[in-house]
């Protein structure tokens, strides 16, 4: 594939030199005829296979699985790179519509196509590249379909505006009754029109003219030069410029660093050394990060932690905390003993009255600080099934949770899951192990 493509542009780039340029070269009327084949097999093997394994199995192009037929075609330019294209043509095929059972032999398929070339070069090139595409309608018996043709193909060439077209296209179906193919086709076309005159070039007179003066050769006249004995580009009178910038070095305090003219050619300044400049610092004196528009990463509260890490970003607290204040230990032992007197009905998410006197001093905790929020986390023993103690300990925590919800406390505030036995904090080979692996855990924070 790689040697066909250098061919080709090897021909196109020699026809180049050997065909004369015109403005308008768009293509007039031209008729042709086609020889073609159609492939629906190979085509279905790479809706369901993918290209790859067709290439790989060699069925990419196999002549036994294809159909040959007819066709006429009618191309006209739009532009020197566009054509419009469009064919009639027909074949005896055994069609494959979808969802319908196949048929006994084959039957007349009739397709038509209307659409563009795109062409790499114009028509005043031996050798022309294009790639089509446009949309298509077909007929087989009494089934009519839609399909979109795209594909690439090579416009040879020959003489008085004939060509020869070789053209590969991949058919897709649009409608329900229509089936994606292959579709290869060779065919000659040619000009119905009068033949294009040749253009006649124009005498150009060239005068002769004495050569200014240009001391420093760089193709600037020495009257126009700036610096007349410094090679330099026009662009700066002719003065030179080493460093690129398009400072001439006569006015470039930097002449061999890169800069701006408001700095007198040298580079935006970056005082604080951040990789920020300072023109797009709004912390020039002080190092920080391009987010923060070369700023420091704030932080509100002054606690040491970023906001960016700070989970109460207007509350001091230590960075173990991340960034909040410490809840008091007090407070979280008195969650931990109204956890440890929540009791529910054997083997049931059924709450007991006797655990509401310990969950109403949750709630009151909750209340007297809008910022705590609680995590309930159920567990059990291993007795049953894993997927049996699963959903009970989801059910328990869930349980504990809508208690405090129906109390007053937001949803938001309260999260609730279980583990099963997944985290056992004793033993299950004995009786007390599992009673205290049986538990209701529920860890305050306040982020």
């Amino acid at each position: 594939m790689k040697k066909l493509i250098l061919s080709v542009l090897t021909v196109t780039l020699f026809a180049s030199s050997a065909f004369a340029q015109n403005d308008d070269y768009r293509k007039r009327s031209t008729l042709g005829v086609n020889f073609f084949l159609s492939d629906f097999q190979t085509a279905a093997d790479i809706k369901k296979n993918g290209l790859a394994n067709v290439i790989r199995s060699k069925n990419l192009f196999r002549t036994g699985r294809m159909n040959p037929g007819l066709a006429l075609s009618y191309l006209k330019g739009l532009a020197n790179h566009v054509d419009f294209a469009a064919s009639l043509g027909g074949s005896f095929v055994n069609y494959p519509i979808p969802n319908v059972p196949p048929f006994s032999n084959n039957n007349f398929l009739m397709e038509a196509t209307a659409g563009v070339n795109a062409k790499l070069l114009s028509d005043n090139y031996w050798v022309v590249p294009f790639a089509d595409f446009g949309v298509g309608a077909s007929r087989y018996l009494s089934h009519y379909a839609a399909f979109i043709p795209i594909g690439f193909g090579i416009q040879i060439n020959l003489f008085d505006e004939a060509f020869i077209i070789i053209n590969s296209q991949y058919r897709l179906p649009v409608t329900e009754q229509a089936a994606s193919h292959l579709y290869y086709s060779i065919g000659i076309a040619g000009n119905i029109g009068k033949a294009r005159e040749a253009a006649v070039p124009k005498e150009v007179i060239i005068p002769v003219v004495e050569p200014p003066k240009d001391r420093d050769g760089d193709g600037i006249v020495d009257s126009l030069d700036a610096c007349p004995d410094q090679a330099g580009p026009a662009s700066l009178n002719g003065c030179p410029d080493r460093d690129g910038d398009g400072i001439a070095d006569k006015d470039d305090n930097c002449p061999d660093v890169p800069g701006l003219a408001k700095y007198h050619g040298c580079p935006i300044p970056d005082t604080d050394k951040d990789g920020i400049n300072d023109e797009e610092d709004k912390c020039p004196t002080v190092p920080g990060v391009a987010r923060y528009q070369g700023c420091p990463v704030p932080d509100t509260d002054k606690d040491g932690v970023n906001d960016e890490e700070d989970k109460c970003p207007n509350e001091a607290g230590p960075a173990s905390n991340f960034g909040c204040p410490v809840i008091a230990p007090e407070i979280i032992e008195k969650v931990n003993l109204a956890a440890r007197n929540v009791f529910f009905a054997t083997g049931s998410s059924k709450l007991l009255a006797k655990s509401y006197p310990s969950l109403d001093n949750v709630v009151k905790i909750l209340q007297d600080n809008p910022s705590y929020k609680v995590d309930i986390e159920g567990h059990t023993d291993t007795t049953g099934t894993h997927e049996k103690n699963m959903v009970l300990s989801n059910d328990r925590a869930a349980s504990v949770k809508a208690y405090l919800v129906s109390k007053g406390i937001n949803e938001s505030r309260i999260s609730s899951a279980g583990f099963g036995p997944d985290r056992p904090i004793a033993t299950n080979k004995t009786a007390a192990g599992k009673a205290k692996n049986r538990r209701v855990e529920m860890k305050l924070r306040n982020y």
